[in-house]
């Protein structure tokens, strides 16, 4: 079915445009996905096949087709170098793409430059969050790093809104290589920092050395030997995701997509959302959240002792009330996936609860309630 949605305020008020939902945006043809267990898993055919065949001659293998791994390690490695596969690139150049990007996204395009680049969501009317971003500059092109399995869909979305102007978008996965540097040394730069010579790095941490870096071919091979010779060690694909959880980044997924407010993301809290930037699509529930002082939930993160990682959009139930009712949702959980699994290695979960929650103690996910949730009470 189709859906008819006007054009923002800022478009100017152009004839409305026809658009299919979000999950028509998934073509056989434009996108390769396919679901296991129940996830959306991008084929790593989006990888640059030299960058693949590179990792694969590292010692590496394939998992499922859709992850990378190395060998298990005995010991903790506190240096890591992860390739990154569940995020991809599109990259919007021409005349009028900030001024296309301004009129759709939450942060402001403005304040970009090429040494601080912003997380930012596309929300739908409603201001519901379609997907978060991060999103940097390149002279008078826009890289958008987000969720490889909602980059057709955002693509084919934003496209409509191109009209005449003079803006090109380009799904350039294929072209660049996504890297997450890690050690627990202390950040030296600011959250994402961003310096760009042969290469972009990213810094994402507000605490700790932790940087994602975005490289065409052969500076990404260049980058990865010469961390390798100064002591880093290759990390398990899935490690980066894990590591984003701990710092708090919402990436969303085919199932999470248009269930969030971008309040309850933490995307304020990010420096994610502009409140004097103008109109942008659902900017008037966002800011109207933002003035009223209505946002009700937000993200936590939280640990639980199960033995397989509940699913995005499971429920969390507050035991403590009568008929246990549900109080939140999954945004996203696993274990850290990591090379070294160590005895304490327990299911990590960024929940949206409500904002203040008497029963923090009494949290219990509905289909699995033998096993209690602990929030991490350092993010209230």
């Amino acid at each position: 079915m189709l859906e008819i949605e006007p054009l923002p305020a800022s478009s100017g008020g152009v004839t409305p445009v026809a658009s299919n939902t979000l999950m028509s945006g998934f073509s056989p043809l434009s996108l390769s996905c396919y679901i296991i267990n129940d996830y959306f898993k991008t084929d790593v055919a989006f990888m640059n096949s030299n960058w693949k065949n590179f990792l694969l001659s590292q010692q590496a293998h394939e998992q499922d087709d859709v992850i990378i791994n190395f060998a298990p390690s005995l010991v903790h490695h506190d240096q890591v170098l992860c390739p990154v596969l569940h995020l991809g690139v599109l990259t919007f150049s021409g005349a009028d793409a900030g001024r296309l990007l301004q009129g759709q996204i939450t942060c402001d395009v403005n304040e970009l430059t090429e040494t601080h680049s912003r997380l930012g969501a596309l929300c739908n009317p409603k201001g519901r969050v379609i997907t978060t971003f991060l999103l940097l500059k390149q002279a008078d092109v826009f890289l958008m790093v987000l969720p490889m399995a909602l980059l057709a869909a955002v693509k084919k979305r934003l496209q409509m809104y191109v009209l005449r102007s003079a803006v090109s978008i380009t799904e350039s996965s294929d072209d660049y290589c996504l890297m997450g540097l890690s050690s627990s040394a202390l950040a030296t730069d600011a959250f994402l920092h961003t310096q760009q010579q042969d290469l972009i790095s990213i810094q994402l941490s507000a605490t700790q050395h932790r940087q994602l870096i975005i490289a065409k071919i052969e500076p990404a091979i260049a980058f990865w030997s010469e961390q390798l010779a100064m002591g880093y060690q290759p990390e398990n694909s899935e490690h980066w995701r894990y590591l984003d959880m701990l710092d708090g980044i919402p990436w969303l997924s085919d199932e999470t997509s248009e269930e969030f407010i971008p309040q309850m993301l933490n995307l304020e809290q990010l420096g994610g959302i502009s409140f004097t930037k103008g109109c942008y699509t659902g900017q008037e529930i966002v800011a109207r959240t933002h003035y009223l002082g209505k946002a009700k939930r937000s993200l936590f993160l939280a640990e639980c002792a199960i033995p397989n990682a509940p699913l995005p959009n499971d429920i969390i139930i507050d035991e403590s009330i009568a008929d246990a009712q549900p109080i939140g949702r999954v945004l996203h959980a696993q274990q850290s996936a990591a090379r070294y699994q160590s005895e304490s290695d327990v299911c990590k979960l960024l929940l949206v609860l409500p904002v203040v929650t008497d029963s923090i103690d009494h949290l219990k996910l509905k289909d699995a309630p033998q096993f209690p949730i602990t929030i991490n009470r350092g993010w209230l």
